[in-house]
């Protein structure tokens, strides 16, 4: 039996689940931590089947939070040992010229450290925790794989900005695209519930959101540029946005770190709306009247439609168009917003059926009329990248 552990990082939090990957492939167990290496006490919380732990502690760092988890999985009999983990797989983000699955080494933290700047929110504290769950667990393999992998079957074409080559060539400057998890499991999937469906746009809409154009379930087009700043609107980050405008707002006063700092964390939904970053805050103040939030549920969906509009040129047409991610799994009025009036293109959807979705479960939600398919898929990155991990670790013998 291999189990791996599934590490999902933030400059504070972790979260991950434990996978047994037999022929089954099956969760064992799940938790998180929050306020990782700030001085009052964070939260921690595992679950194993129906069980629930769950506590306060001060928490130094990743490993003291994963340490925790690894100590609470031998006491609940999830694992023996340490060594029972076979490998930590972490749904790493930027690798620049590294693609793909790979074991984590020194090389792979110095290229990491080389694209923090394009990668500020993740790389960080992803190459943190490597380094120090090295120390906690030394013998337990880690494999990074990387979000930009997927989508390295995108066109040249659509790889390139309008950039002198040598950013190109010596500085990575291009269109990487991420949520490479997210998008190959859905392709994945698609393929066993809808084997028809070749040509899909996958829309990935939650705190962070991306659309992917897929073809034959490979990737061809991803709205992320080079950093996963970019493409449709996010929370509160700005997406899409004239570089030029950067130039404008230092004649106003701001240095340098300001702007990036308010464009990372102050832009998307919450800078348009000026009250929240949760789509749930903002629907409900724009049903009261609020102009601001609807002005920004206004902006999000045609970003959205922006991306599938273009991607449905890319591909010439489409079979099935899929929504995953906390948005697109439950987010019933805003699919409802970016489907409007579609049915030019083929696209009608059923809205007894899209209100009756169960955004935990798989639904289809196209109307009998239309000419394509509308599916609402749970996504699941974590056994996309046990997947890849294990495969590293076979490739190897280990």
């Amino acid at each position: 039996m291999t189990k791996i552990l599934v590490a999902n990082l933030g400059s504070t939090s972790f979260k991950y689940k434990l996978l047994e990957m037999s022929d089954a492939e099956h969760e064992l167990a799940s938790g998180a931590c929050e306020r990782i290496g700030q001085s009052m006490p964070g939260t921690w919380q595992l679950k194993v089947g129906d069980e629930i732990k769950s506590g306060e502690v001060v928490f130094e760092d990743h490993a003291a939070a994963v340490e925790l988890h690894l100590s609470e999985l031998i006491e609940c009999g999830v694992i023996a040992s340490v060594s029972d983990v076979a490998a930590i797989g972490f749904k790493a983000v930027h690798g620049g010229p590294i693609s793909g699955a790979v074991r984590v080494d020194d090389e792979v933290l110095e290229t990491m450290a080389r694209f923090n700047v394009l990668a500020p929110a993740h790389n960080p504290p992803y190459i943190a925790a490597m380094k120090a769950l090295k120390r906690v667990a030394p013998d337990t393999e880690q494999v990074a794989v990387f979000e930009t992998a997927y989508h390295q079957t995108i066109p040249a074409a659509r790889q390139v900005y309008g950039v002198p080559h040598e950013w190109y060539e010596q500085y990575g400057i291009r269109r990487y695209g991420f949520h490479g998890a997210s998008h190959s499991y859905i392709a994945s999937r698609m393929n066993k519930i809808d084997p028809a469906a070749k040509r899909i746009i996958n829309c990935h809409l939650g705190g962070s959101c991306s659309i992917c154009a897929i073809k034959d379930g490979k990737s061809v087009a991803n709205s992320f540029g080079t950093t996963p700043q970019s493409g449709v609107l996010h929370n509160n980050r700005t997406g899409d946005l004239d570089v030029f405008s950067v130039l404008a707002m230092r004649k106003h006063g701001l240095s340098e770190e300001d702007i990036f700092s308010q464009l990372g964390k102050q832009g998307g939904l919450l800078g348009i709306s000026g009250l929240s970053a949760d789509i749930r805050d903002i629907e409900e103040a724009a049903a009261t009247g609020h102009e601001q939030a609807q002005l920004a549920i206004d902006a999000f969906v045609e970003s959205c439609r922006h991306y599938i509009g273009a991607y449905l040129v890319a591909l010439g047409g489409m079979d099935a168009i899929t929504f995953t991610g906390g948005i697109g799994q439950h987010g019933k009025q805003i699919r409802a917003a970016i489907l409007k009036d579609l049915g030019f293109a083929g696209i009608v959807m059923d809205d007894v059926k899209n209100k009756a979705a169960d955004g935990n479960d798989e639904n289809r939600i196209d109307h009998a009329d239309s000419a394509v398919r509308i599916w609402v898929l749970p996504t699941n990155e974590e056994l996309m990248v046990a997947r890849q991990t294990v495969a590293v670790l076979q490739k190897q013998n280990i």
